[in-house]
C-alpha cells in the first residue's frame, strides 16, 4: 500500500515538473528574450559539462590508484599485461549490454557529422555512455586520451538541452559546439583553448555574436575544474627563449609535421584493420592482449601518460623507467633515447589498438604525450652533437603544440591550449612558429585532420558552406511529379489539344511502363504547331529530345546545381534506378530550399 502511494507521488510529482516546465517554455519569450535565453542555457551547459569532465577525470585517477598501488617504481608490474585487457573488456561490455541496438561511435568524427548533417542532433546515451566506457578504458591503461570521449559528453549535454528547450537548429549548433568547449576547458582548465576549440574542429563557421555562449560555457566549465582543481594541469619553468635557437625550433616543427602524418595514417589503418572483425569479445581479448605486452615493455604507454609528459617539463626522464623491465639503465643516454623513441614509434599503434579492440578514447591526448616525447628526444640527440644550450621544456613544449596543430589541423586550439595548460606564454612566439609550420607540412601531405578525413572521402560531410548547405537539401520534398505524360506515338494533333490543358510548358515522353523517353517542350514544337498538314504525320517520339542528363533519388543535389550550369537547363528529369519517371527538380526549388536553410542556420535570424 505505503510503495503503490510512493509511486503515485513520484508520477504527480514528474507530471507537475513537466507542466511547470512547459509553461515557462511557452511563456518565456515574455520575460527573456532568445539572446540572453542562449547565454543562460550555455552557461548550465558548461557547468554540467563542466561536472561531467570533473567525474570522469576523478573516476580515472581511483582506477588507476587502485591498479598501481602496492608496487615500487623501480620494479616491473606484471599486472600490466592484464590491466588493459580488463578495461577494453569492461567497456565493450558495457556497450553490448546497454547499447547492443544502436551503433556506439567513438571519437569526434560523430559530432563533427551530427553538426552538419543532422541538426546537431545527438543521441542522449552519449551525455553519460563514453564517461563509462572511456573511465573504464584509460583508468585500466588504455593508451588513450579522455579529451575526445569528454567533448562527445560535453556536445550531447548541449545538443539534448537544446532539444529540450526548443531551441533552433543554429541555437542547438552553438549549445553542442559549447558543450564540447565547456568540456575542453574542464579537462585543461583552460578556457581561451575549450572556445577556439570549439569553432576550430567543430564548426565550420561563426558569428561574432555566436562567441559569447561559447565563451560562457568555457569560462562555466573552466570554474566549475578550478573548483575541484586549482593547479595547472603541467608546470613548466623557463625564462623564455633564445633567438639564436629559431632554426632548432624550425627544424623541430617540420618533425613534427612529418610525424602527424605517420599518426594519422598509423591511426586509421589500424582502426580499419579492426574494423572488419565482427567478433567483439576475441576482438577485445586480441587487442587487450596486444596493448598489455606493450605496456608491460614500456610502461609509459599505460593511460593517457600525462604523469610522463609533467616529468618531462622538468626535465626528470627517470619516470618513463618506472615499473620497467630496464629500470636500471636509465642513466645511459643512448639507451634513453632509444627507449623514448620505441614508446614515441608505438604511442599511436597502442592507441588505435585500444580503440579498435573496443576501448574508448582519444587522439588528442596520445598527441600531446607524443609531442612532449618528440620534443625531448630531439634535444637529447642535440645534446649528443655537442648543443647543449637547447631548453628540454622549452622544446618540448613546442612539440607538443606542433602535434596537435598536426594532427587536429587545429593550430590556433595547439598555441593557446599549451600555453594556458603550462603557463608558459613566454613561449608564445615558439608555440606560433612550431605550431604553423607543422600544420601546413602536415597538410600538405594530409588536406583533412584526422577527425574529418574519413568523413569527406566518404562524402558525408563538406566544409564549403554553399555545398554543405546544398548537400542538406532533400530532393525528394522538392520534386514536381505534375507534368503531364505524353506516349512516343502519339501525333502532334493529339500534342495539340493536350497544350492547352497542361500548366506546364514540359512535357515527359514514356512507354507504356512509365520509362523515360525523352522530354518534349514547348518551344519545341513551336514552329510546327500550326501546320495542320503535319498534324498526323507528325508523332512525339520525332519532336522530343533525349534529355542531356537526368536525376534519380539519391542524386547528390551539389552535382545537379552543376548540372543546371553546365547543360544551361532549368528542369532536370527524375528517375529511379530502373529508369522510371518519377518528375522533374527544377533550379528554382532547390535555390529556394538553399535560401529557406541559410536563414535558419543564421543563428540572429538576420
Amino acid at each position: 500500500m505505503l510503495e503503490t502511494l510512493m509511486k503515485n507521488a513520484l508520477r504527480k510529482l514528474i507530471f507537475r515538473v513537466k507542466l511547470m516546465f512547459n509553461l515557462f517554455l511557452k511563456h518565456r519569450s515574455r520575460y527573456i528574450n532568445d539572446k540572453n535565453f542562449l547565454i543562460v542555457a550555455s552557461i548550465l551547459v558548461g557547468l554540467s559539462a563542466g561536472l561531467a569532465a570533473v567525474i570522469l577525470k576523478s573516476l580515472v585517477h581511483a582506477i588507476k590508484h587502485f591498479c598501481e598501488s602496492g608496487f615500487e617504481a623501480k620494479y616491473e608490474n606484471y599486472l600490466f599485461l592484464v590491466f588493459p585487457l580488463v578495461g577494453i573488456l569492461l567497456s565493450a561490455l558495457y556497450i553490448r549490454l546497454f547499447h547492443y541496438r544502436i551503433r556506439f561511435d567513438k571519437g569526434l568524427s560523430s559530432i563533427i557529422y551530427a553538426i552538419n548533417k543532422e541538426g546537431a542532433k545527438i543521441e542522449r546515451h552519449k551525455t553519460f555512455s563514453h564517461v563509462v566506457t572511456s573511465a573504464l578504458t584509460v583508468g585500466f591503461g588504455g593508451s588513450v586520451g579522455l579529451e575526445a570521449p569528454i567533448a562527445v559528453t560535453g556536445s550531447a549535454i548541449g545538443s539534448n538541452a537544446g532539444r529540450d528547450l526548443l531551441v533552433t537548429r543554429a541555437e542547438r549548433t552553438l549549445l553542442t559546439a559549447a558543450g564540447a568547449a565547456a568540456g575542453i576547458a574542464a579537462v585543461f582548465n583552460s578556457p581561451i583553448a575549450g572556445v577556439i576549440f570549439a569553432f576550430e574542429v567543430l564548426l565550420t563557421g561563426v558569428s561574432i555574436p555566436a562567441f559569447i555562449p561559447l565563451l560562457m560555457a568555457s569560462a562555466t566549465g573552466a570554474v566549475v575544474a578550478k573548483f575541484f582543481r586549482s593547479e595547472n594541469m603541467f608546470t613548466i619553468v623557463t625564462d623564455g627563449w633564445r633567438i639564436q635557437n629559431l632554426p632548432f625550433y624550425l627544424v623541430l616543427a617540420a618533425i613534427c609535421g612529418l610525424y602527424s602524418v605517420y599518426m594519422m595514417r598509423t591511426s586509421i589503418r589500424i582502426e580499419q584493420a579492426f574494423k572488419k572483425w565482427n567478433a567483439l569479445f576475441p576482438k577485445a581479448i586480441a587487442g587487450g592482449v596486444i596493448l598489455g605486452l606493450f605496456i608491460f615493455l614500456f610502461p609509459p604507454l599505460y593511460g593517457e601518460g600525462y604523469g610522463i609528459i609533467d616529468q618531462l617539463l622538468v626535465a626528470d626522464q627517470t619516470a618513463m623507467f618506472n615499473q620497467s623491465l630496464f629500470y636500471k639503465y636509465a642513466g645511459q643516454l643512448w639507451f634513453v633515447i632509444a627507449f623514448a623513441s620505441a614508446v614515441l614509434l608505438l604511442k599511436i599503434v597502442a592507441a588505435s589498438v585500444t580503440i579498435g579492440a573496443g576501448g574508448n578514447g582519444g587522439i588528442f591526448g596520445p598527441s600531446l604525450f607524443s609531442g612532449a616525447l618528440l620534443g625531448f628526444i630531439f634535444v637529447k640527440l642535440m645534446l649528443v652533437f655537442g648543443i647543449t644550450d637547447l631548453s628540454i621544456q622549452n622544446f618540448v613544449a613546442a612539440a607538443m603544440a606542433g602535434l596537435i596543430s598536426g594532427v587536429l589541423h587545429a593550430p590556433l586550439t595547439a598555441i593557446f591550449l599549451i600555453a594556458e595548460i603550462t603557463g608558459g606564454y613566454a613561449l608564445i612566439v615558439p608555440l606560433m612558429l612550431v605550431s604553423s609550420v607543422s600544420y601546413f607540412i602536415t597538410r600538405y601531405f594530409e588536406k583533412y585532420s584526422i577527425y574529418t578525413k574519413r568523413l569527406i572521402e566518404r562524402g558525408l560531410i563538406t566544409f564549403d558552406k554553399d555545398k554543405e548547405l546544398l548537400s542538406r537539401v532533400d530532393l525528394n520534398k522538392i520534386i514536381d511529379n505534375d507534368y503531364s505524360k505524353l506516349s512516343p506515338e502519339q501525333t502532334l494533333r493529339e500534342l495539340v489539344q493536350i497544350i492547352p490543358k497542361s500548366e506546364r510548358n514540359l512535357f515527359a515522353v514514356v512507354d507504356e511502363n512509365n520509362h523515360l523517353l525523352g522530354v518534349l517542350a514547348i518551344d519545341d514544337v513551336r514552329e510546327v504547331m500550326f501546320k495542320q498538314e503535319l498534324y498526323d504525320k507528325l508523332k512525339v517520339k520525332r519532336l522530343m529530345n533525349i534529355p542531356s542528363f537526368t536525376a534519380n533519388l539519391n542524386s547528390d543535389v551539389v552535382e545537379l546545381v552543376n548540372k543546371f550550369d553546365e547543360y544551361n537547363v532549368w528542369k532536370i528529369p527524375v528517375v529511379d534506378e530502373e529508369g522510371l519517371y518519377y518528375g522533374f527538380v527544377s533550379k528554382t526549388n532547390v535555390l529556394n530550399q538553399y535560401r529557406e536553410k541559410l536563414m535558419n542556420d543564421n543563428p540572429n535570424n538576420e
